[in-house]
């Protein structure tokens, strides 16, 4: 364990902020004994057994029995007790809800895929099928709503954290200045984060992901949206006005220079999503009159067999794939030289494909400037979850202890 620093103020804070040192430690260290905590923390012996009282009384933690002796009297091991709540992360797309329940130590104990398909998607729509599934993991696993003590939520769209609110979400229905959290806070009595949904995902990498070394790093995710989660001196980068990072409206030169519109697609979706490289792919085979993948029928055709056509070789699929790569290469420079990143991770079904990573990274080959590292992502379409189990194990002592008034 490393050693802590405690806070001086008055009284009550002062035990709260004691206890909260504990607890960190307790959870980070899964369990140890009273003489280890007074190490580590450097409180005082009845300190700590006064810390250690009050969270027995919680319910936040337990005793374990005697530890293994080094020569003396074996010490008595606690522990925190991470099965005494659970965490909720769910993710919107136009296409599904992902669920992902862990417990307050971040383990994974069930998950969920909802698929929207043919069903509403009006805020309150969602919100129902939010709750309905919630119902059905915690029944699962014989949990009871109480024992939910956060939920994070990510969406497609500019979040206002402070809010709890979404702005627009083009691909659903209704999805204008919608109060989220507001909303969700009827259908449970837990503390509700929303959240961008590419933040989630850049927050994932950096938790559990191909970013966790680097404190300053850009996810670049493509696939049905665009869109870029930033991490500065390890958290999340919002912006004053919480667009950092919509990077699907930024102006390029060899793009139409179309102003941005908060409730329209931006210009580079109309390119570099899936969607983007499916149309090319039908123009192009309409020119030279060449029919679709023998096997399979134009609606079957997606954006992955068109880059999978490109890695085979085919000329036509790479010149679709080059295009993109340097949009895709304009853009990690253009990101160098504003934030200068230590790495740029590309996710999403189109960022991560290897013919297209390989185009970038050879366009790239020339940079006179620094071009940090450039990665893909290691969690896939689950980053975001994982992100959301993140930011709430951050925030989760603060609920188990919530500050003493004043």
């Amino acid at each position: 364990m490393k050693r802590k620093s405690i806070q001086i103020g008055r009284p009550s804070t002062l035990r709260h902020t004691n206890a909260l040192s504990i607890l960190t430690l307790l959870r980070e260290c899964g369990s140890c004994s009273r003489a280890d905590l007074v190490r580590a923390s450097g409180l005082s012996a009845p300190t700590v057994t006064n810390v250690v009282k009050d969270l027995l009384s919680e319910n936040l933690i337990e005793p374990l029995g005697e530890g293994e002796s080094s020569g003396g009297r074996p010490p008595d091991m606690i522990r925190f007790k991470a099965e005494r709540g659970c965490i909720l992360a769910v993710e919107i797309s136009a296409e599904s809800l992902s669920f992902l329940l862990a417990d307050l130590n971040g383990n994974e104990l069930d998950s969920l895929k909802i698929a929207l398909k043919n069903r509403k998607t009006t805020p309150e729509a969602v919100c129902a099928y939010i709750g309905k599934a919630l119902q059905n993991l915690l029944q699962k696993q014989k949990k009871t709503r109480k024992q939910l003590l956060m939920m994070v939520v990510g969406a497609p769209a500019i979040a206002n954290v402070e809010e709890g609110s979404v702005l627009s979400i083009s691909t659903l229905d209704g999805w204008r200045a919608v109060p989220l959290r507001a909303m969700l806070n009827k259908i449970v009595d837990c503390l509700v984060i929303i959240e961008n949904d590419t933040n989630l995902a850049a927050q994932g990498e950096h938790y559990c992901g191909a970013a966790q070394t680097e404190q300053d790093f850009v996810f670049v995710a493509i696939g049905t949206n665009v869109g870029a989660g930033i991490i500065l001196g390890g958290k999340i980068h919002h912006g004053s006005k919480w667009s950092a990072g919509e990077i699907a409206y930024l102006r390029l030169p060899h793009i139409q220079r179309r102003q941005p519109a908060i409730h329209e697609f931006g210009e580079l979706e109309t390119v570099l999503t899936s969607s983007g490289i499916l149309k090319s792919w039908d123009k192009e085979s309409k020119r030279i009159g060449r029919s679709h993948i023998a096997t399979k029928s134009v609606k079957q055709l997606t954006a992955l067999d068109v880059l999978d056509i490109a890695q085979a070789g085919d000329a036509d699929a790479q010149r679709i794939v080059r295009l993109r790569a340097d949009i895709v290469s304009d853009i990690i420079v253009n990101l160098s030289l504003i934030l200068n990143p230590g790495l740029i991770l590309l996710g999403g079904e189109i960022g991560s494909h290897p013919v297209l990573v390989s185009s970038v990274l050879k366009q790239l080959e020339g940079s006179e400037f620094a071009v940090p590292k450039i990665g893909t992502s290691a969690l896939g379409p689950r980053a975001g979850l994982w992100g959301a189990v993140s930011l709430a194990l951050d925030a989760i002592s603060s609920v188990l202890l919530p500050q003493p008034p004043t």
